[in-house]
């Protein structure tokens, strides 16, 4: 019953910035987990960065860390995704998800998703 839906996303040039935002209704567990993933063209999905709820605890893909960070605002029931020093190599459709994983990075763990906002880094 989760409904999420992403904006924020555009065209930049490597080293540029964006913040996703994920607006996020129907939960009723504190410990849903929600982060963000992305697919390129003839690329598999992948998980980005995941964020619980309860307790706020963060994980991230080892080819983000330290350029991208993930937060969530209570108040807003949003979800975030600023990236930062952007490289062409993250260009992708990126989507928000959101469930209750036994392993948070992987794709096919969520159970909800978002429609997804296009990232296209130029060089």
């Amino acid at each position: 019953q989760v409904q999420l839906v992403e904006s924020g996303g555009g065209s930049v040039q490597a080293g540029g910035s964006l913040r996703l935002s994920c607006a996020a209704s129907g939960y009723k567990s504190s410990s849903l987990y929600m982060g963000w993933f992305r697919q390129a063209p003839g690329k598999e999905r992948e998980g980005v960065a995941v964020a619980n709820l309860d307790g706020g605890s963060t994980r991230y893909a080892d080819s983000v860390k330290g350029r991208f960070t993930i937060a969530h605002d209570n108040a807003k029931n949003t979800l975030y995704l600023q990236m930062n020093s952007l490289k062409p190599e993250d260009t992708a459709m990126y989507y928000c998800a959101a469930g209750f994983p036994a392993a948070p990075l992987r794709w096919s763990q969520y159970s909800y998703w978002g429609q997804g906002t296009q990232v296209t880094v130029s060089s």
